[in-house]
């Protein structure tokens, strides 16, 4: 094997592992952490071919003038926190959460994944 074709293939190697692992980092990866508490407006099964659990959380005012909303997604996979979610609508929760770099259509409509919900008492 020449010396070209050696480097040429290192190079295209190279390229393959770096886009495999940006786009292992988009997608796994998590861009920020963090909680809101407000009250639980809505949580839902919706999808016409992926079903997503997604919700709504009211922040901030008691009054439904104008409220600021934080929409926010589960994982199939979360059991409780889904049930808890089912249980605490219309109460006063705080959502743990994770934001993520991008999220595909059967994973859910928004960025932020709650993990761990807690009722205000």
């Amino acid at each position: 094997m020449s010396k070209k074709k050696k480097y040429a293939l290192i190079g295209v190697a190279f390229l393959i592992i770096s886009f495999l692992s940006w786009i292992s980092m988009m997608t796994f990866g998590v861009y920020s952490e963090g909680v809101r508490a407000g009250t639980l407006d809505k949580f839902s099964k919706k999808g016409v071919v992926f079903k997503t659990w997604e919700g709504e959380l009211r922040i901030g005012t008691e009054d439904r003038i104008n409220p600021q909303r934080f929409v926010f997604s589960v994982n199939e996979n979360e059991k409780e926190v889904i049930q808890k979610l089912q249980d605490y609508n219309g109460k006063q929760v705080k959502l743990y959460y994770k934001q993520k770099y991008w999220v595909f259509p059967w994973q859910g409509d928004s960025e932020y994944f709650i993990y761990k919900v807690e009722l205000v008492k």
